[in-house]
């Protein structure tokens, strides 16, 4: 059962104008990082917004601390309680919300620039007279070089693209009411990729549009978990994702830990795991899904392109947009590659990737590499 308390500015949630934009933050035990939030987006200028806070449960005093700020804060805020899970908690937020447009944000995040919202919504408005079905997300920039600056480099300029797999709720999801209405809402059958399911919709009807200013996102998941082991994870469930594959979706979300019960990754035991299930499946439907694998990594080769072009960029000292790299892949390696020869090369260098690197992870737990 849903518990939802509306606090504004002065006590005068309900006689409030209606806003123009409404900032939908769904949390769990951030109370370290929401006063930042808060922070921010009490600096915006030339915009009437309301915060909807959704939280899915916090032990650690988040929900109560944003309540008791609220009449500090110069736009209404509703602390909206759930049960856990992104997308439920943020489809919460978006029943409750008034503004004509709303801003999908991660708790984390830090919008640095005060007329950021202000400019987004503009540019997200000339947008719209050549597409009435367009959403925008933010240009997003890493806090903090973290050990591998240059990987953090690449990541942020991927998500300047409107690729698949690109846009995530990270860099805010700034959508009109009547296309969310479309689009939407939330899948709330699993606790992660709520965002990339609704990304791919969009993408589907409408038009993705990259807004001018910055949010700055913490690389805290990345510290603890691990770059590399983060990372890998979540391109296999993507993979997984996109060719299908529910069960092996359903075992990588099975490990899947909220930021605040997150730990140090290992990826030899998750694959180990898969590797497991794939071993118990029908040689020919083992087979297929290698296959389908080929398809999804040879159609995402040109990110191993666009890495070059990072990092020749990070070497000259830059950071321009250049990507000649892309450019060329997307002319000739792409095409020469798309057939079945291609995805089936691609799925060989897969299959012996993963046994490497599955062999090398478990190197001290020899047993489980009996797996046929």
């Amino acid at each position: 059962m849903m518990a939802k308390i509306a606090l504004s500015a002065g006590d005068m949630a309900f006689s409030a104008p209606e806003p123009e934009l409404s900032v939908i933050v769904p949390t769990l035990n951030e109370a370290e990082t929401v006063a930042t939030l808060l922070a921010a987006l009490a600096a915006q200028r030339d915009v009437a917004l309301e915060l909807l806070l959704c939280d899915g449960g916090s032990t650690d005093g988040t929900a109560a601390l944003v309540r008791g700020r609220a009449r500090d804060l110069p736009f209404p805020v509703t602390v909206t309680e759930t049960p856990p899970g992104r997308g439920r908690q943020m489809n919460a937020g978006a029943a409750a919300a008034r503004g004509a447009t709303f801003l999908f944000l991660h708790a984390d995040s830090i919008i640095a620039n005060p007329l950021a919202l202000r400019r987004g919504l503009d540019h997200l408005a000339a947008a719209r007279r050549s597409d009435k079905w367009a959403a925008g997300h933010f240009r997003l920039r890493f806090a903090g070089d973290g050990p591998s600056p240059l990987a953090y480099r690449f990541y942020e300029r991927k998500a300047r693209l409107h690729r698949p797999g690109c846009t995530h709720g990270d860099q805010g999801l700034l959508i009109p009411r009547e296309f969310f209405d479309q689009v939407g809402p939330f899948d709330e059958g699993l606790p992660i990729l709520e965002d990339v399911r609704l990304a791919e919709r969009i993408a589907a009807v409408g038009t993705w549009v990259l807004l001018p200013a910055e949010i700055i996102t913490s690389i805290r998941r990345f510290e603890t978990e691990g770059l590399r082991e983060r990372q890998t994870l979540n391109a296999i469930l993507m993979n997984f994702t996109a060719i299908g594959w529910q069960q092996g979706v359903e075992e990588l979300v099975a490990g899947y830990r909220s930021q605040d019960r997150s730990g140090r990754l290992r990826l030899g035991p998750h694959l180990a795991r898969i590797a497991g299930l794939t071993a118990a499946l029908p040689r020919r439907e083992r087979l297929r899904l290698w296959y389908l694998t080929g398809g999804y990594v040879r159609g995402n080769a040109w990110q191993i392109p666009l890495f070059l072009d990072v990092r020749n960029a990070w070497r000259r000292g830059g950071d321009d947009d250049a990507t000649p790299l892309l450019s060329l892949h997307d002319r000739w390696f792409d095409l020469l590659t798309d057939n079945p020869a291609g995805r089936a090369a691609a799925a060989l260098m897969t299959f012996l990737w993963f046994r490497l690197t599955l062999r090398r992870e478990m190197k001290d737990w020899p047993g489980i590499l009996r797996t046929p």
